[in-house]
């Protein structure tokens, strides 16, 4: 019988886009998500993004069995916050180049929402007036094919995100994720403590890209204090889930399988 996987996308990024690791994983595993996180008007999108992770909560609860969370970026977070509220819905928790903002990050967050330039220090204020509209699609992967950030994306993510990333409207096709959304996650990014790591009661590991900025050996430091804590990497960059949909999913399943063997030799003991 597959064991269920429930998926939180990047911020920006709806969850159709990683269809190709979703793929890799099956049929022993079965991975469900939520197209797109923060457009539920029942959990709009707040500071220290608390409703972000009720909203995660709720669909986890509905489940009716524990998961594997995994989450790359934004979705790593709100599984490391839920997860430290509600071990009981987990069998282990996935960061895929997710930080856990340890004590120094979080106070600059504060700082930067208290004195107004919180844009500078995330992703907010490059996404202010990014391109939003495009005639056609291969106008749309032309675009974003010479980005940085898509630069080195496995060519069926990238196609992926230009299906699913992108909604035909009268004016043509405009993204999906709704920009002011995605503009708000950033800057609510979390500055509140939701708990020690010593306090996750299942097993956790943090997968950072090779060369990725947004994950730092502070983080490192934090998840060794994590009980059942693992810290490990991939080549590429922050999207190396996109970028290496195949080689992350193969991890996955490695990580996986170790704690669940783990986990079925110390309920024997």
């Amino acid at each position: 019988m597959s064991q269920p996987v429930f998926f939180a996308h990047a911020n920006g990024f709806p969850s159709a886009t990683y269809g190709k690791l979703f793929a890799a994983l099956e049929p022993r595993y079965r991975v469900q998500h939520l197209e797109q996180h923060g457009h539920d008007p029942r959990f709009p999108v707040g500071d220290n993004w608390e409703a972000l992770v009720s909203e995660l909560l709720h669909h986890l609860e509905a489940m009716g069995e524990p998961v594997w969370g995994v989450g790359h970026s934004l979705g790593g977070v709100l599984h490391y916050r839920a997860a430290l509220r509600r071990p009981e819905l987990y069998r282990g928790v996935v960061l895929l180049d997710s930080p856990m903002l340890p004590l120094t990050v979080r106070l600059a967050i504060r700082t930067a929402k208290r004195f107004g330039f919180i844009d500078r220090i995330t992703p907010a204020g490059r996404t202010l007036g990014r391109r939003e509209l495009f005639s056609d699609p291969a106008e749309a992967r032309e675009y974003f094919a010479h980005k940085t950030l898509f630069r080195h994306f496995d060519p069926e993510c990238l196609d992926a995100y230009v299906q699913h990333g992108l909604q035909a409207t009268e004016a043509g096709l405009r993204l999906r994720f709704d920009p002011a959304t995605e503009i708000s996650i950033y800057r609510n990014v979390p500055h509140s403590n939701p708990g020690r790591p010593q306090q996750l009661q299942v097993p956790l590991a943090m997968v950072r890209g090779d060369r990725s900025r947004v994950v730092r050996q502070q983080d490192a430091r934090l998840v060794r204090q994590v009980p059942q804590g693992e810290y490990l990497s991939l080549p590429g960059g922050h999207m190396f889930p996109l970028e290496r949909p195949q080689d992350t999913a193969e991890l996955l399943q490695q990580l996986f399988s170790r704690w669940e063997q783990r986990g079925a030799k110390q309920a024997t003991l």
